[in-house]
């Protein structure tokens, strides 16, 4: 299994960045990624950063492993966009070893 390099790209406080937040780790954990590490940028602490990887609209989340890189943008409620984006499908009970 592959590892993920997730980075979610936020601003600020804000009630839409803790949304962001919540909803990915709520996705990494409902799909029983063994393997991830999520990396939270707050765009104004270290907008620099935000300049090189081309940050236009937070939230963003790149997903940089594994390869291809993808960007979401929002504040990732549409789980199945999300999934999708991260090339990634839900553990559902027809899925899982004792169902």
């Amino acid at each position: 299994m592959s590892k993920y390099l997730l980075k979610l790209y936020v601003t600020g406080q804000s009630p839409r960045s803790h949304r962001a937040i919540a909803n990915l780790k709520r996705i990494c954990e409902s799909t029983a990624l063994p393997d991830y590490t999520i990396e939270i940028i707050d765009v104004l602490e270290r907008p620099q950063v935000a300049e090189l990887e081309r940050i236009l609209a937070t939230p963003t989340l790149i997903k940089e492993l594994p390869q291809p890189i993808r960007r979401i943008i929002g504040d990732l409620s549409d789980v199945e966009q999300v999934l999708l984006g991260l090339d990634l499908k839900p553990l559902d009970d027809s899925q899982s070893p004792s169902g």
